[in-house]
């Protein structure tokens, strides 16, 4: 028998699924005008960029917070645009500006991704081979790591001619206006993939997130649990990272959304409502931005505020506890 509440949850979902799609449809029709060929397709590939950023990083919020057994901890406060920067400065610095122009799009695409995915595991799993509990201590050394490897993007950055400067100065920002139809169909596949294969381990992660002593006591492989997640983290992250730029608090904001409005602890229920919130956060801001303001506003600066905001409040409020 199911668990009073499981029903409300389900059904919240279906209404979240149901708001995404009205929003989709939305966000291509309105005041759509010829030639409406090309005009679908330039807000079909920033709406799929829209919602793949938003799904993958809800989604992999939610997994490195069961991981890391607290829900203030996202990939971005630990460094992880920190760590994108610096790719991107290592690449122009390797390349220059002109050579990493010339390079095929999807080429590119992919070294950024396996760099990243690289590069986010073996940080990630240092950071949770130390008490990941610990609040205060995942987030100061988060901040010291970000800091370093800031400080070593901005030291290569001073070797760099103006013209390579600012092909990295455009990277350090998230932008959804220049996205490549072969990228984003690159990174859908592996989004759903990794959505796939979270939503299969959905049982267990339900068992780890009680904590490894209690999950190792019911016979479960922590380790080994956590090494797989972390890849799939890893994965969602770096796809949705190199495909438009980083975004250090939406997951942060779309993960403590997805548990209030749920109301559940079930990771198939969190993972797709986190998704789905963090899709629905981007769309509807870029909607309001683009159709209803005529605005060009970056989203991302406002997305940064709020999570922010809400940050400190989260930390605030249990620090009063």
């Amino acid at each position: 028998m199911p668990p009073r509440g499981a029903g409300m949850a389900e059904r919240r979902v279906l209404w979240l699924a149901l708001a995404l799609l009205a929003l989709c449809a939305a966000f291509l029709a309105w005041q759509l005008r010829a030639p409406m060929g090309f005009i679908l397709g330039l807000r079909a590939a920033k709406l799929g960029a829209l919602v793949c950023v938003g799904a993958a990083t809800g989604a992999a919020t939610i997994l490195f917070q069961t991981v890391a057994s607290n829900r203030l901890l996202t990939p971005g406060l630990v460094g992880f645009d920190a760590l994108f920067i610096l790719l991107q400065t290592l690449l122009v610095l390797a390349l220059g500006g002109v050579g990493l122009a010339q390079l095929p799009a999807s080429l590119r695409f992919g070294m950024e991704v396996i760099a990243l995915a690289a590069a986010s595991t073996a940080l990630f799993g240092l950071l949770l081979r130390r008490d990941a509990r610990d609040v205060t201590r995942m987030i100061l050394t988060g901040i010291i790591l970000g800091v370093m490897l800031r400080g070593l993007a901005e030291m290569v950055q001073r070797l760099m001619d103006p013209s390579d400067f600012a092909v990295v100065q455009q990277a350090m920002f998230a932008s959804f206006g220049r996205v490549e139809p072969q990228q984003l169909a690159v990174s859908a596949v592996v989004l759903l993939a990794a959505l796939a294969a979270a939503l299969r381990m959905a049982p267990a992660l339900d068992v780890a997130a009680l904590g490894r002593s209690t999950a190792r006591g019911l016979g479960l492989d922590h380790d080994r649990l956590v090494l797989v997640t972390l890849l799939l983290m890893a994965a969602m992250v770096s796809v949705s990272t190199a495909l438009v730029g980083p975004i250090t608090f939406l997951g942060l904001l779309t993960a403590s959304l997805a548990r209030q409005l749920t109301g559940s602890h079930r990771h198939a229920i969190l993972l797709p409502a986190a998704a789905m919130i963090g899709a629905l956060i981007l769309v509807a801001g870029q909607f309001v931005f683009e159709r209803l303001m005529g605005s060009q506003s970056a989203l991302a600066v406002i997305v940064e505020l709020f999570g922010g905001l809400l940050f400190l409040a989260l930390v605030l409020k249990r620090r009063r506890r």
